[in-house]
């Protein structure tokens, strides 16, 4: 299976003028995005909390997290992302994938729009 890559455009939630586009791996098994660290602090995006991941291999490793505003194809949502340090890849994970309302088609290698579904108590639906 080959690799599905988009162009981004990564942003400051609270100063949206403060963005950058980049080309990320769009990886839908991984929970989080990650953006170099350098790059969030030139958006004015800080850290709000320290979080453990586990590695492939096994081990594990503590990195910032913070939040960012993410554009894809006229899509915009904001989620959470890494500070990524040398040697990470710029990755678009499956919480800023749904923040978008974007699912990865893995037979085309594209993104295309998530059936959105709202499960609410109202009239009829036995509330």
């Amino acid at each position: 299976m080959g690799l599905t890559s988009v162009m981004v455009r990564i942003s400051n939630p609270a100063d949206r003028s403060r963005g950058v586009e980049a080309e990320m791996l769009v990886d839908s098994g991984a929970i989080f995005s990650v953006v170099p660290a350098g790059e969030l602090g030139r958006l004015g995006i800080v850290p709000e909390k320290i979080e453990r991941f586990s590695l492939a291999d096994g081990t594990s490793v503590t990195r910032p997290v913070g939040i960012a505003r993410f554009e894809v194809a006229g899509a915009t949502g904001g989620a959470p992302v890494i500070f990524g340090e040398p040697g990470d890849a710029w990755l678009l994970g499956a919480l800023s994938l749904e923040s978008l309302g974007l699912v990865l088609d893995p037979f085309k290698r594209e993104l295309r729009p998530m059936r959105l579904v709202l499960y609410a108590a109202g009239p009829g639906c036995g509330a």
